[in-house]
């Protein structure tokens, strides 16, 4: 009576582990298999293996992909949502074709199968990677800039998996990472992250005036950014003196036209005709009073 009442708490305990565990009404064990990784390219297809290998006909078989909410991929002997038109079986695996980014995540093979104390549940657990060319690059380049300055360039991509690098390119001559390793380049103050896809001009000059465009490259494929034409001038001192100049004659001859009209006394006489109509009881003369004298005898 020991024995089966341990054998009896022991399936009790399994089961409500299963219950806890997410394993539906299965009873019994659950057999986790190793975690597999499948990468595949955008637009090809994927195999999803389920290493179920007994000859026993399982009584359920389920896929489903996990995240945030779990969704069915294969319910009830039926592909579920947009699966339908691009996924068949093989045996108990999946071969999805057309496969897109959306498709990237963590997926879940459960296999029930019969057993003498109830429901064997068996699992495998897939992580599909999939792997995205680069679109094209945003590309910022300044269309004019002054030698001298610092100037930065920047190249973009947000599509690309795994993350691509990225070489720029002027006038269609591939710019090295290390400009003192080359010979024809003449700027020698640039550097470039491949990483992030900046260029910078530590001091540019006229010399680096040309047509520049980036390319963003994976494993998968690359992509490149219109080319744009960047000038690069020096400061033209003498235009900005002469402006300064000019500016200030400017000002000197506003300043005496205005000491000579104080001194012709232009503002005064206009301040005086202004004293004289602001004050309307001035204007009243004796006559105006005279006669309201009288009126009131």
């Amino acid at each position: 009576m020991a024995r089966r009442s341990c054998h009896r708490f022991v399936l009790l305990l399994l089961s409500y582990l299963g219950v806890v565990l997410g394993y539906h009404n299965a009873y019994g064990f659950s057999t986790p298999r190793n975690h597999q990784v499948v990468t595949a390219i955008e637009f090809q297809e994927a195999i999803l293996s389920c290493k179920y290998q007994k000859k026993t006909s399982p009584s359920r078989l389920e896929w489903k992909k996990l995240g945030p909410s779990v969704s069915f991929v294969y319910y009830q002997q039926a592909f579920q949502g947009d699966f339908k038109d691009r996924a068949e079986m093989l045996n108990f695996s999946i071969r999805i074709k057309n496969v897109t980014r959306n498709d990237a995540g963590q997926y879940r093979c459960e296999v029930s199968v019969p057993s003498d104390q109830g429901q064997n549940l068996e699992e495998d657990i897939i992580t599909l990677e999939v792997l995205v060319a680069p679109g094209v690059p945003v590309c910022e380049v300044p269309s004019s800039a002054l030698s001298g300055t610092v100037v930065e360039l920047k190249c973009q991509d947000k599509q690309g998996f795994p993350a691509p690098e990225y070489t720029w390119f002027k006038n269609g001559v591939h710019l090295l990472e290390n400009p003192k390793s080359g010979h024809k380049i003449t700027n020698m103050s640039y550097t470039m992250n491949r990483k992030t896809g900046t260029l910078q001009f530590n001091s540019v000059s006229k010399l680096d005036t040309g047509e520049y465009f980036c390319e963003a490259r994976n494993s998968v494929g690359h992509h490149k950014c219109p080319g744009k034409q960047m000038q690069v001038d020096d400061l033209n001192i003498n235009g900005i003196l002469g402006a300064v100049i000019t500016v200030a004659l400017l000002i000197l001859l506003c300043g005496l036209g205005a000491c000579y009209a104080q001194k012709k006394g232009y503002f005064a006489k206009e301040n005086s005709f202004q004293k004289d109509n602001s004050d309307p009881k001035a204007a009243m003369g004796e006559c105006d009073f005279k006669h309201t004298k009288s009126f009131v005898i």
